[in-house]
């Protein structure tokens, strides 16, 4: 395997080097991006539960603002619940918006990988080659030798290449489509702590000052 790598002259330096950074960041894509740490199964009805009480501690709502995205987005709701429903949803949809965007982190490093991937293979390409054209204007075409590590550099090069960015697009577009399945649940958690709010009898409700 080295001397295939090896093979591929300096160029296979960088594709190593994102190969590594591609395999990271999907590990840590799949840790992070799991439908437990993000949308904790009781969670919701836990919150409808105990957002319908006549006193809410602040303590609470920050614990549960740093328990995972879902925490982060009901919290934004249970801390404006006084105010209107066109404003508690403006407020869940801004604790949204950062909820996903800290779940896409990454995301845009992974798909440069699976851009620029084939485009460094093709620099091996091209190095192979000129490394072939060299040896053939100062030896000739009769150094089968030289000829074969010119060929060989630009074909593993390419082969590297390609093969480092057809897995990264895949991941890519798998965790961007789970990112969506996610975004869709938050906001129908989202939905149903707001629609339950609107049920709290106003004297069974403590203002609490706004989170911001």
């Amino acid at each position: 395997m080295f001397e295939i790598l090896k093979s591929g002259g300096w160029v296979m330096f960088p594709l190593v080097a994102a190969s590594i950074a591609m395999l990271g960041i999907v590990l840590e894509r799949f840790w992070t991006l799991r439908r437990s740490a993000v949308i904790p199964s009781k969670l919701g009805a836990e919150v409808r539960a105990w957002a319908r009480s006549p006193k809410i501690e602040r303590d609470h709502l920050e614990k549960l603002r740093n328990n995972s995205p879902l925490g982060l987005v009901l919290a934004a709701i249970v801390g404006n619940r006084q105010r209107s429903r066109e404003l508690i949803r403006e407020k869940a949809e801004d604790a949204g918006r950062l909820a996903i965007h800290r779940l896409s982190r990454y995301l845009n490093a992974l798909g440069t990988i699976a851009i620029i991937s084939p485009l460094m293979g093709l620099l091996g390409t091209v190095s192979g080659l000129i490394r072939m054209f060299l040896v053939i204007t100062t030896a000739g075409i009769g150094d089968a030798n030289a000829l074969a590590g010119g060929i060989g550099e630009a074909l593993v090069a390419t082969a590297a290449g390609l093969c480092i960015a057809i897995v990264a697009y895949l991941f890519h577009r798998y965790f961007r489509g789970k990112l969506g399945d996610l975004a869709v649940e938050l906001e129908q958690e989202a939905t149903l702590l707001i629609d339950s709010l609107e049920h709290v009898p106003e004297s069974a409700a403590t203002p609490v000052r706004a989170v911001r």
